[in-house]
């Protein structure tokens, strides 16, 4: 009796249906521009092997994206951009619906926010004008998830996450005919260490030629950002930030911000890192000096960098600056205040510009993608996945820091006509703008090829499209790199 009923449960489970792509398409138009915009799922399937004996293409995952192809034009030639956020664990929500994608949340700026419901709005400046558009959500963010019977964990982690999505460009090149297509990663944040690792993987795994990357708020050497004992590095490289947000907030007076960050790369290019290297060699009145600069330009008070010891950590920074005025500012965006409940705590309790920004962008793409894509899933869409990815595998680069700017330069090297635009915002407090020129300073490519690297840099924070001038200065930007 009991073999009886296991064969039956295994015939039920047998008879499970194989997961299929689930696809909608929807025509619309923006800006004189009629496109066709398709939404839902795709299923990766990847080969399967029992004792070294292939038994077919097994389903893996379902993964979630939203493609945009302009009507009339020749699709062989037009450009495809495949953008994605970073995260770990985020959709691509702020990309799609903040800077590149034919519409674009309306929610306000930083002091003038608008109340919900909020609304979206024609994105008149979208790259769509430009290039055909791809967002992709990595396993379980948006609508993305494995199948049943399959592990999520399986794909949090470096290597499986470039895989994934890698075979997923692959696939939606295949289908188009779009091999011939001028071809363009655009990631943000953790999304650019996913672009210049996923570079190098479509060479190497699919002979895919890259025509560039753009990375907005770019970091390539996590160990740029970490602020550890005895490690030292990421002061420096935070102090013309610090700077910035200072400026923007008034205490700098009426100094123009070029001036406020010349002087505060200066200070961090040579004396300070020396400062911090002598230690307790360090004489009184050379210590005195120090904190005095350090102190000036970050508009921390000399006490506060006397008793951190020279070392303002980045979340503390954002707690202490306008402690006095009883305010935090954002880390994503310095330009963004906010309120605590007890002032006497050393780190805020939330980053009051990721409080702006995620209701905004929340409603927003659940409203458009069932409204107006006719997307009908009920699942959540996981704008943010954090605690469903974390902990992130980093296995790669067990005993030392998270560094891909070897995986670029590789690609780079074998594919010289390949360009890189890194766009940096001044206030960006999660993502330093002078840590991605650190980084991109040691990269591993001859002098031929530093001409394919084109920093811009907006007045902004971290997602640097809320703020309007530097939205559309960005996509005129992200235009003229895509057409030279």
């Amino acid at each position: 009796m009991a073999q009886e009923q296991k064969e039956e449960k295994d015939k039920k489970t047998d008879d499970t249906p194989e997961p299929t792509d689930d696809l909608v398409t929807t025509h619309h138009q923006v800006a004189g521009l009629s496109y066709t915009a398709t939404a839902g799922r795709v299923v990766l399937r990847f080969e399967s092997h029992t004792d070294d004996k292939f038994d077919g293409h097994k389903a893996k995952a379902e993964m979630f994206m939203v493609s945009y192809v302009l009507d009339d034009g020749d699709r062989r030639g037009r450009p495809v951009i495949f953008a994605f956020n970073g995260g770990p664990g985020s959709s691509s929500v702020w990309l799609h619906l903040g800077l590149l994608g034919p519409r674009r949340v309306l929610m306000g700026d930083a002091g003038d926010l608008l109340p919900p419901p909020y609304e979206l709005g024609d994105n008149a400046e979208t790259l769509l004008r430009h290039a055909d558009l791809v967002f992709i959500d990595p396993v379980s963010t948006g609508f993305s998830r494995t199948v049943k019977g399959e592990k999520p964990k399986d794909y949090h982690g470096f290597t499986a996450d470039i895989e994934s999505i890698g075979e997923l460009i692959r696939l939606w090149c295949s289908r188009n005919g779009r091999w011939m297509s001028p071809k363009y990663l655009c990631g943000e944040s953790y999304g650019t260490l996913r672009a210049a690792g996923l570079a190098q993987h479509l060479q190497e795994r699919h002979g895919m030629w890259l025509n560039g990357l753009i990375l907005v708020s770019s970091v390539l050497n996590l160990g740029t950002l970490e602020f550890h004992p005895h490690l030292d590095l990421a002061y420096p490289l935070f102090l013309p930030t610090y700077a910035a947000i200072a400026h923007y907030h008034g205490l700098h007076g009426e100094r123009p911000l070029a001036d406020v960050l010349a002087e505060a790369e200066q200070f961090a290019a040579r004396d300070y890192p020396w400062a911090l290297s002598r230690g307790s060699r360090l004489t009184d009145e050379e210590r005195a000096d120090a904190i005095a600069r350090l102190a000036r330009i970050s508009g921390l008070s000399e006490d506060y960098v006397d008793r951190v010891n020279l070392r303002p950590e980045h979340m503390r920074f954002y707690t202490e600056l306008l402690r006095a005025q009883r305010k935090t500012v954002g880390r994503l965006d310095g330009r963004f205040t906010g309120w605590e409940a007890d002032y006497g705590k050393e780190m805020w309790t939330s980053d009051p510009s990721f409080d702006a920004i995620m209701g905004p962008y929340t409603a927003a793409i659940n409203q458009y993608l069932r409204e107006e894509l006719k997307v009908e899933n009920d699942m959540p869409y996981e704008v943010l996945a954090w605690r469903q990815v974390n902990p992130w595998s980093f296995k790669e680069f067990e005993g030392q820091h998270v560094n891909v700017a070897d995986k670029l330069a590789r690609a780079m090297r074998s594919n010289p006509h390949m360009r890189v635009q890194v766009a940096c915002g001044y206030h960006d407090g999660a993502t330093p703008y002078y840590a991605s020129e650190h980084t991109f300073a040691q990269l591993e490519i001859p002098r031929e090829l530093a001409g394919n690297i084109e920093f811009r840099y907006y007045e902004a924070g971290h997602m640097m499209y809320v703020h309007e001038p530097s939205r559309v200065a960005q996509s005129a930007h992200i235009a003229e790199f895509i057409q030279a």
